[in-house]
This record gives structure tokens, C-alpha cells and sequence, in this order.
């Protein structure tokens, strides 16, 4: 018999993600005897749905699933997260209740990946510097070897910090360039990064060699300020740093003093804090690019974390073991 289900993410989040094709598919993986969707779980409505679902498919918005939250829900067995980190709402109860859980971060990593090549990229033709000089003199083409200093994608290096699924992505993009790849990883071993078409060293080292730095390292306390003040000073000047992670692992006062002296030029998407103060100078340093957290899935990209998280329930419905579970062994070394 197919499992009970329910849906448990924001309403704009489920109906992006859920689509007329997606929410067919899921009728016809599972049962869904009342509504199939919530966005919170302590009403008494959603209490009763708890009651009888055996799966949870949940989303950005999702609340925290409690102990009081599983004990409202004695059947429940599975966790499918169509979503990246699922530290926001699996809590230690689940764990201990043994739930099987799965997230999509895989595929959240395809359009963080394809951002973080673009970014590579232009930061090697210094598109954004090109681009704020023609802005500030409208009309007259600027001699370019005048107005940026070594723009070029040709035999550069590129350092990956963090071989994370958007880092492993990310180096696979990266294989049709002439560029040297760097990586450093502390859970990943040389023959990883090799297979990858990269040179595994250590951090300081890809550092003081990468001409573009991309950041894909988890959130933990231990990566907090992990490109301190000093580290950033290892940088060679003119070097470009990408952060597509999260803003806490760049020492944000120390990055923007670089920048704002010219020293090094920054396309971030993620800042700390998020957003930034008004008055930050990062917002009209012309050396900087700030996007706003649009690195992972939106728009259509958003059906394939859904896809994800209905090929784990199709897996689940049919007694094969999950594509992409998370364990609680996991927590201390992904996002």
C-alpha cells in the first residue's frame, strides 16, 4: 500500500516548487487521505494529519519537528527534504526516532555550481571593474590596459575550498578551461581531488597561489571566520574572492577593508550579516559584485529539489534504500 503523506514547507515554497505535474506525480506515490500540504504543525488540523502520515516531504519553511512533533506522529518513518541542510528543522528527536532522512542538496548544487563557473569566469575578464568604469564614464570606451589590471582567463588558478557537492560540481565545470584547479579539503584525500582534474593542498597554500578563491565549506562553528584577517592577507593582490556558501565563513570587516583599498575584488551572494547594513561600502566599491542569495534553486530550477524529493519517496514506496540519506553522523562536516 502506498504511505500516507504530507507536505510540510511555506505556501510560496510548495507551490513554486510543486507544480500541477509534480503534485499529479505525488498522488500517485502516496496517499494523501486529507490536505496535503501545511505549513505549520501545531494546529489541531495539522495534529490530525500527523497522525496518520508515515512520510513527511518538507521544504524551506518547514518548522522544527520536535519531540512534542513526533509524538504527535506515531507512523511517521521518513523524512524527505527537498531542500538543501536539513539542520533547520531535524532535530535530535529524529535521530532518535530513527527516521529515515534524505535531503536534495545534490540538486540545489547544480545552480549554485553554474552561478559559481559564471562568477570564475567573469572575475577573470574583470567584467565587473569593466563594467563599473563604463558606468561612471557613459560613452567613452576606457583603454583597458589602463583601467584593470589582468584580465584574462588563460592559465589562471582557481582554488576550491571545500569539495562539497557544489564544489565537486564546480570542478567538474571547470574542466573544459585552461585553468589551473586547487582544492582543500580536510575530510577529501588527493586521489578525490585528482579525479576531479584538481590538486588537493593545503588551505594557506591555494591561498597564496589562487588567482579566484571559491568558497564551498560548510557552516559550523569550527568554519566560522575561516578566511580571518590573516588569511585574507595571503591573498595575492588583484586576487577575486567568490562566496556562494554562507557569509559567516569571511571575516566581513577584514574583507571589506581589502576591498575598499583595492587590494582584492569580492562576488559575494552570501554576507554576514545577510543582508548587509546600508551603510556597508561593499554595496558601491566598484571591485564588488553583491547578488542577493540567488545562487541556489528559483523559478524552475526549484522542480528539480521537488524531483529529488518524489524519486526518494518512489524509492521508499517500493522498499529500496534512499539515493541521498543524511545520518546524524553527517552534521559535523555538511552544510
Amino acid at each position: 500500500m502506498s504511505p500516507e503523506a504530507l507536505v510540510v514547507m511555506a505556501r510560496d515554497t510548495y507551490h513554486q516548487l510543486f507544480d500541477h505535474e509534480r503534485r499529479h506525480r505525488l498522488a500517485g506515490l502516496a496517499r494523501l487521505s486529507g490536505p496535503g500540504w501545511t505549513a505549520e504543525l501545531e494546529s489541531a488540523a495539522a495534529r490530525r494529519r500527523l497522525s496518520e502520515v508515515e512520510v513527511l516531504i518538507t521544504g524551506w519553511g518547514c518548522p522544527p519537528l520536535t519531540a512534542g512533533v513526533l509524538a504527535a506522529a506515531p507512523r511517521l518513518r521518513a523524512v524527505f527534504h527537498a531542500a538543501g541542510t536539513v539542520k533547520s528543522h531535524v532535530t535530535g528527536a529524529c535521530w532518535e526516532r530513527g527516521l529515515v532522512v534524505t535531503s536534495a542538496a545534490r540538486a540545489n548544487a547544480i545552480p549554485v555550481a553554474e552561478y559559481t563557473l559564471a562568477a570564475i569566469l567573469m572575475a577573470g575578464k574583470r567584467a565587473h571593474r569593466f563594467a563599473a568604469a563604463y558606468r561612471a564614464d557613459p560613452g567613452r570606451w576606457l583603454p583597458w590596459r589602463d583601467a584593470v589590471p589582468v584580465p584574462s582567463n588563460h592559465r589562471r588558478t582557481v582554488g576550491l575550498i571545500g569539495l562539497s557537492n557544489v564544489g565537486r560540481r564546480v570542478a567538474e565545470l571547470l574542466r573544459p578551461f585552461d585553468l589551473t584547479v586547487l582544492a582543500a579539503d580536510p575530510h577529501a584525500a588527493p586521489a578525490d581531488a585528482a579525479a576531479l582534474g584538481a590538486t588537493l593542498v593545503d588551505l594557506d597554500t591555494l591561498l597564496r597561489r589562487a588567482d579566484v578563491v571559491t568558497l564551498h565549506a560548510p557552516e559550523l562553528p569550527e568554519t566560522r571566520h575561516l578566511l580571518d584577517r590573516r588569511r585574507l592577507g595571503l591573498l595575492r593582490d588583484g586576487a577575486t574572492l567568490i562566496n556562494t556558501a554562507r557569509g559567516s565563513l569571511v571575516d566581513t570587516a577584514a574583507l571589506t577593508e581589502e576591498c575598499a583599498a583595492g587590494r582584492l575584488d569580492a562576488i559575494l551572494d552570501v554576507t554576514d550579516p545577510e543582508p548587509l547594513p546600508a551603510a556597508s561600502p561593499l554595496y558601491l566599491l566598484p571591485n564588488v559584485v553583491l547578488t542577493p542569495h540567488i545562487a541556489g534553486a528559483l523559478g524552475s530550477e526549484t522542480h528539480r529539489l521537488a524531483d529529488a524529493a518524489l524519486d526518494e519517496l518512489a524509492r521508499y514506496a517500493e522498499g529500496q534504500a534512499p539515493l541521498h540519506a543524511v545520518d546524524s553522523a553527517d552534521l559535523s562536516k555538511i552544510a
